[in-house]
């Protein structure tokens, strides 16, 4: 058995044999690249990404990528497309088929198909003088000298590489369509960066309800108000206008510096000009606004007028923080 010190070792050649890999495919970007980033983007159809074996799982993530990332893609595996599933591939569709050595026979039975369909064909390749290089119509090299394995046999460095250039692919259309948070976020509406663009104070402070005292309640009314609500927290209104707030932290405080509370209002013990948000604003926002306050709530306000409180603990509910 390997001591721990060696299996380290062997993992940090493992990921710098990969990293030069990498470093290497940067010379392999020419022009056949910059062109079918081009023809991505005038593209009428989508792009069909293929493979077989390891290289498919690489196709579905690339697929993965480049719909998240605003180019309609559909991943198709090799050996399906020649038993039914070539029906996929629609006129005006690019397809992309992934492969190391480039000769599988189910890529040779699948590319003259795609020749005859008039597609147009990339390949991602590790063997220039492959099947599949000789036919595509523009060639994305993924040579690699050698795989991480130690039998170099198992694809390793080599799906890495294919990994990295579907993901340049990704990123360069990404940012020629200048692809923006918002944009991602249309595509990820479930995940955090979704709801930080979209989600608002009013979809989290409507659910609160209301607390609210007079300036004259007696402290009594106050506590119970704050305890129906479960908010920690209740506004303080006179005429109408929110006037201050009162918090947990206020009624504790209170009691540190009052023996007898039986006089005492609202007004007495409240905290001046709360901090305000209107309703419309980003619910991340009220997150920035509460952090840089050393605050848990905010008021809410629609127009101006009181419209509810958003507490902290709404924010870490919906995963935005």
């Amino acid at each position: 058995m390997k001591s721990n010190s060696e299996i380290k070792k062997e993992a940090i050649e493992v990921l710098l044999l990969e990293a030069k890999a990498l470093e290497a495919l940067t010379k392999k970007v020419t022009d056949d690249f910059a062109e079918v980033v081009n023809i991505i983007l005038n593209l009428n159809g989508r792009v069909i990404v293929s493979g077989i074996g390891k290289s498919a799982i690489i196709a579905q993530k690339i697929v993965a990528t480049l719909n998240s990332t605003g180019t309609p893609s559909i991943f198709m595996h090799a050996a399906d497309a020649i038993h039914g599933d070539l029906g996929i591939i629609q006129e005006h569709d690019l397809v992309i088929v992934i492969s190391k050595s480039g000769n599988t026979p189910e890529i040779k039975v699948l590319i003259p198909f795609l020749k005859q369909a008039k597609n147009k064909l990339v390949g991602i390749v590790g063997n220039l003088n492959s099947f599949l290089a000789q036919q595509a119509d523009y060639i994305l090299d993924t040579t690699v000298e050698k795989e991480a394995c130690p039998n170099n046999l198992a694809p390793t460095t080599s799906t890495t590489a294919q990994l990295a250039m579907g993901d340049a692919l990704a990123v360069c259309l990404q940012t020629v369509r200048q692809f923006t948070d918002r944009d991602f976020a249309k595509y990820h509406p479930g995940g955090a960066l979704g709801k930080q663009l979209y989600l608002k104070v009013a979809d989290l402070s409507n659910n609160n309800g209301k607390p609210s005292v007079l300036s004259s309640d007696n402290i009594r009314s106050t506590i119970i108000t704050i305890t129906k609500f479960r908010l920690g927290a209740t506004v303080v209104t006179e005429n109408d206008k929110i006037i201050g707030i009162i918090t947990d932290g206020d009624i504790r405080r209170m009691l540190e510096n009052y023996a007898d509370t039986s006089l005492l209002t609202a007004k007495d013990i409240m905290s001046a000009n709360p901090k305000q948000i209107e309703q419309t604003e980003l619910a991340i926002n009220a997150f920035h606004y509460m952090k840089d306050n050393n605050i848990s709530q905010l008021v809410v306000t629609e127009n101006g007028d009181y419209a509810g409180i958003i507490h902290i603990q709404d924010l870490l509910k919906e995963g935005i923080i």
